[in-house]
């Protein structure tokens, strides 16, 4: 009966079968992504100097970092509402695709940073992979 109540409130339809384990699972790693981001964005908005300095080397102009910064905010926030993680993960994903093209741009090493907008991105749509049966049923792993 919870788990029909929950769906009518979020508007998400869980499995039963999915277990507490697997719903842990998603959260932490749901937790990780929007912990990194809202980290990453309240710096690019309060603008420390490393965070100023790392900007600049990576070809951007100070002006850039606070709507770099809320652009990032945003499309974590709507990751973090359950009615809207579809479109966050979405958003998330353009944008950590622009950073990892600009980390390609720079020739930053390879499995430090080119790629870890990628790992965020495993985590992120990993996460609602476990959670909801809508996206498990798009994009399915077949034998």
């Amino acid at each position: 009966m919870m788990t029909i109540e929950r769906e009518m409130r979020t508007g998400l339809k869980t499995n039963v079968s999915n277990g507490k384990g697997k719903i842990w699972t998603a959260r932490i790693m749901s937790g990780i992504v929007i912990l990194f981001m809202l980290f990453d964005g309240i710096m690019k908005i309060v603008g420390p100097e490393p965070v100023v300095k790392a900007t600049l080397e990576l070809g951007f102009a100070e002006r850039h970092m606070a709507v770099m910064g809320v652009l990032g905010l945003l499309s974590t926030l709507l990751y973090a509402i359950p009615r809207t993680s579809i479109l966050g993960a979405l958003l998330l994903t353009g944008y950590l695709g622009g950073a990892m093209a600009v980390q390609v741009r720079v020739d930053a090493p390879l499995f430090s940073n080119i790629l870890f907008p990628v790992y965020l991105a495993v985590l992120y749509w990993g996460a609602i992979w476990i959670r909801d049966e809508r996206v498990r049923k798009l994009i399915l792993f077949r034998d």
